[in-house]
């Protein structure tokens, strides 16, 4: 019956869980309204009859009574002990929850692997699945008490499908004093064994995945029953409980308001109401709930794991995946990026906010936190040498533009164009910006030139036009 309350809080907004604690299922009121109003009952008679039943000798007795329990209450390490103890019950509460059996992951072997769409072959990933799933219920009926209501005899168990009759037989007439719940484990191993046998599998790197996928899910059914077997230790749930009840039996009397016209330190208001004491209680005992909820996750409580819904999801899934899902494949087709090479799916207009650029390193930015000038003095000054000389390479002398060599020029001027075009882009590595997004340069020259598509930021648009001017003329 696990309370969950994700949705709720996906935002941090002001007072954001405000509207958490008007909540009742799973809540820490239900859980602890009964022991606050014991002891805000018991204060309240205590205090009743300080006042009114006992004498004025009786009531001084009272009164030193009750600095003493003040005073040495507070010596109690509640904070240390309860700290400590729940810190280990909620770790074993995570650790139990990871350790859930799934058979996600042997169902996707089963179903890849043991090959047959015939009615033997559909019966032995069926039955492969199926005794995956009683593994997990036999760890379950031992380690859950909603599932041990559910199916509290074997009976149930062959009448809810999970075992045959025949298999039942086979499964009582094992004799062993503990837990059977790895017989069917023994099952799924020779019955895989066998698959590979026949060609069901056919290779025996594939048996050995569905072996070692089983054997962690064997791993994870153990674990359970191991977290169910060893608890906490006794004795720590004793000191902290009796720490606990301790602290605030001490607190019945020596959070008493006493009277005032004594002068006794610390005592010189009577507000009849103790706010904070009752408000520690709260949170101190609220605090040993917590942990009394999570030691056992497979209990009735509100958050206690929903050990039946694993059960029925488990069993479904699987079934469905190895049979009816068997090489059942959808047609393939073209994707809409196929000649896309930058694919990017859209937003809708609420999530337009959520489109931001990729990260590529914190000291990115630390670029544009040095001066221009001093960024690109090494490039302007090879600018300046490469364009005074450009003129020179792709010059041709006067006799070149004869007659006799016109052929000659037609066929030189291009590829040298080409060759100190792609010279100087590399060197450059030319990228545009154009505002804070990058522009890549789409021009039939560069886009046959492989080593230069990519312009360096910073280099702006007039600088490329110049020597694109420069390496284009006759």
């Amino acid at each position: 019956m696990t309370v969950t309350y994700s949705s709720k809080v996906a935002n941090a907004t002001f007072f954001g869980f405000h509207q958490l604690l008007l909540r009742w299922k799973g809540s820490i009121y239900k859980l602890l309204y009964r022991e606050f109003i014991l002891f805000a009952l018991l204060y309240t008679v205590l205090s009743v009859v300080y006042r009114i039943v006992l004498s004025e000798d009786q009531k001084r007795l009272f009164e030193k009574l009750s600095m003493y329990c003040d005073k040495y209450a507070e010596q109690i390490p509640v904070t240390f002990v309860l700290g400590f103890y729940v810190t280990l019950v909620v770790n074993r509460w995570w650790n139990q929850f990871v350790n859930l059996p799934w058979p996600d992951r042997l169902m996707f072997h089963i179903s890849s692997c043991v090959q047959g769409k015939d009615e033997y072959g559909r019966l032995l990933r069926r039955t492969l699945v199926r005794y995956v799933n009683l593994t997990s219920l036999l760890i379950f009926r031992s380690v859950s008490t909603a599932v041990c209501k559910r199916f509290p005899t074997m009976d149930h168990v062959v009448e809810a499908g999970f075992m045959t009759p025949e298999e039942r037989k086979v499964f009582e007439n094992v004799r062993s004093p503990h837990l059977k719940y790895w017989i069917p484990v023994v099952w799924f191993s020779n019955l895989a064994s066998k698959a590979r046998q026949e060609g069901r599998i056919q290779d025996s790197i594939d048996l050995q995945n569905i072996l070692n996928e089983m054997n962690r899910f064997r791993t994870w059914c153990a674990t359970l029953f191991g977290y169910n077997w060893v608890g906490v230790p006794l004795v720590y749930t004793q000191v902290v409980t009796l720490a606990v009840y301790t602290f605030f039996f001490a607190c019945l009397i020596g959070r008493q308001f006493l009277d005032h016209t004594r002068g006794y330190q610390g005592h010189d208001l009577d507000l009849y109401v103790p706010v904070f004491t009752l408000l520690q209680f709260f949170f101190y005992c609220g605090w040993l709930k917590v942990a009394e909820q999570l030691i056992n996750p497979f209990g009735d409580d509100d958050d206690d794991f929903e050990a039946n819904w694993i059960i029925d999801r488990n069993l479904q899934v699987s079934l469905l995946a190895v049979d009816e899902m068997h090489m059942n494949m959808p047609h393939m087709t073209k994707d809409i990026y196929w000649n896309d090479c930058d694919a990017r799916p859209p937003y809708t207009l609420a999530a337009a906010d959520y489109c931001i650029p990729s990260f590529l390193g914190s000291t990115t930015d630390m670029g544009s936190e040095i001066k221009f000038s001093e960024k690109f003095y090494q490039h302007d000054k090879f600018f300046f040498n490469v364009s005074s000389s450009l003129s020179d390479i792709l010059q041709f002398d006067d006799t070149d533009v004869s007659h006799d060599h016109q052929r000659q020029q037609d066929y030189t001027l291009p590829r040298r164009q080409e060759s100190v075009k792609c010279l100087l882009l590399s060197f450059f590595n030319l990228k545009l910006i154009s505002g804070k997004k990058e522009v890549s340069i789409k021009t039939a020259e560069s886009r046959k030139i492989s080593t230069c598509e990519n312009v360096n930021k910073g280099v702006d648009l007039e600088r490329y036009y110049l020597l694109n001017s420069l390496i284009m003329r006759p």
